[in-house]
């Protein structure tokens, strides 16, 4: 399966509490965590959730 590699660029501060829970899932904990996922239709699905606080790169 692909794998994509995601870091936390923008804070989860003022955010909904929707997308703190997406990002925490996610596995990101702090500003410029980086961690690295199996890509399946969830993960996807969770990525374009907020995918304005990350950096998303395919791999």
């Amino acid at each position: 399966m692909a794998k994509a590699k995601l870091t936390l660029v923008k804070s989860t501060i003022d955010r909904s509490r929707k997308q703190k829970d997406t990002v925490r899932a996610l596995g990101l904990r702090k500003l410029n965590h980086t961690i690295e996922k199996e890509l399946s239709p969830q993960v996807e699905g969770m990525i374009a959730k907020v995918k304005h606080l990350l950096n998303v790169e395919y791999l």
